[in-house]
């Protein structure tokens, strides 16, 4: 199979990448990365010196792809399927890109600085950090709710990348910073993302891996 991916199953931005790979029915193979074992994670440095996945090893191009974001416009470009990833209007693209950003910066950035701060030991934790993190979801949520009160996906009525981005992000944040009822718009987003074919599989190969998720 000419496309690996490298990647870990509790990883929301590897989530992000299964979930365009799934709606387009790509065919690759899934190499699972432990961080932790010090040769799986020099191999990775191999492909990708930042050391961090999702990566892409595209044999029959002779590419190596990192980034989620890039990573989903570059299977856009050489295996578009029939979903669409982003709008052939160069405007809507436009519009798709920033709200992928948003849900990578403001959504998904945060609720990593909520978890990583439940992995550190007593007397290293963050507690300032932690409350600006809540408080950045909190206004993050509230801009999500405006937007989505006239829309049924991120960037308009087509699903594309910027759901991919969005629909872990608020699954883990939803877990640290549960979405509250003055939000109804942004619950109910986030009740379509999960109900999405796509994201569900995501969810139901990374059960094994739950128990990893701190809190």
């Amino acid at each position: 199979m000419s496309l690996t991916v490298h990647l870990h199953p509790l990883a929301s931005f590897c989530h992000k990448v299964l979930i365009a790979l799934y709606e387009n029915g790509t065919p690759f193979t899934p190499q699972v990365v432990d961080l932790g074992d010090p040769a799986q994670a020099a191999a990775l440095k191999q492909l990708w010196p930042v050391g961090k996945f999702p990566v892409l090893r595209d044999e029959r191009l002779d590419r190596t792809v990192a980034e989620s974001s890039i990573l989903i416009e570059y299977l856009e470009l050489h295996y578009p399927g029939p979903v669409p990833m982003l709008p052939s209007d160069p405007d809507q693209a436009l519009q798709t890109r920033l709200w992928d950003r948003f849900y990578d910066l403001y959504v998904a950035e945060p609720m990593q600085k909520i978890v990583g701060d439940k992995l550190r030991p007593e007397g290293q934790r963050d507690a300032l950090g932690v409350q600006q993190a809540r408080a950045a979801l909190e206004r993050a949520y509230a801009i999500i709710e405006r937007e989505m009160s006239a829309k049924t996906w991120a960037a308009g009525e087509a699903f594309g990348m910027a759901d991919c981005a969005a629909a872990p992000a608020l699954f883990y944040a939803n877990l640290v910073a549960p979405i509250g009822d003055a939000c109804p718009h942004t619950r109910a987003y986030h009740a379509r993302l999960l109900a999405r074919p796509s994201f569900a599989r995501v969810l139901q190969e990374a059960q094994p891996y739950f128990h990893m998720f701190p809190g």
